[in-house]
């Protein structure tokens, strides 16, 4: 028997409990934050088109491609404000930790989020 993966935002549940069914499209993240992870964990497990998808029309690239060599190990949230479920925008401060080509690195980051039609999209960093 295998033991379930965990998810790679960091909450410390499993994958497929966790950032899993908004990748599938089964859930929509109901936070900010809850977004932010499961970005995270996109860019993690490699999924462009879910990090497409959950970007702001207004802000998004036309195309997105990983690089196969960076790989995202942990995410450390600092903070938010606002991004709630009854609210319509709201940061997330954090530090996203990555390898790339055998060295570490990070990427620091607070991101705006605004719901666009009942969801959460990312905007943009400030």
């Amino acid at each position: 028997m295998t033991t379930p993966k965990r998810c790679p935002c960091g909450t410390g549940e499993t994958y497929d409990d966790c950032c899993g069914p908004f990748h599938r499209g089964a859930a929509s993240a109901p936070t900010a934050e809850h977004l932010m992870r499961s970005r995270f964990s996109a860019f993690a497990v490699g999924d462009a088109g879910y990090l497409v998808r959950t970007w702001s029309a207004k802000t998004r690239p036309e195309r997105l491609e990983l690089d196969p060599d960076q790989r995202w190990v942990l995410l450390e949230v600092l903070g938010r404000t606002g991004g709630g479920l009854l609210q319509s925008d709201g940061t997330v401060e954090f530090v996203a930790h990555y390898r790339f080509r055998g060295e570490r690195g990070e990427l620091r980051e607070n991101s705006l989020f605004a719901r666009e039609d009942s969801t959460w999209k990312y905007v943009r960093a400030l």
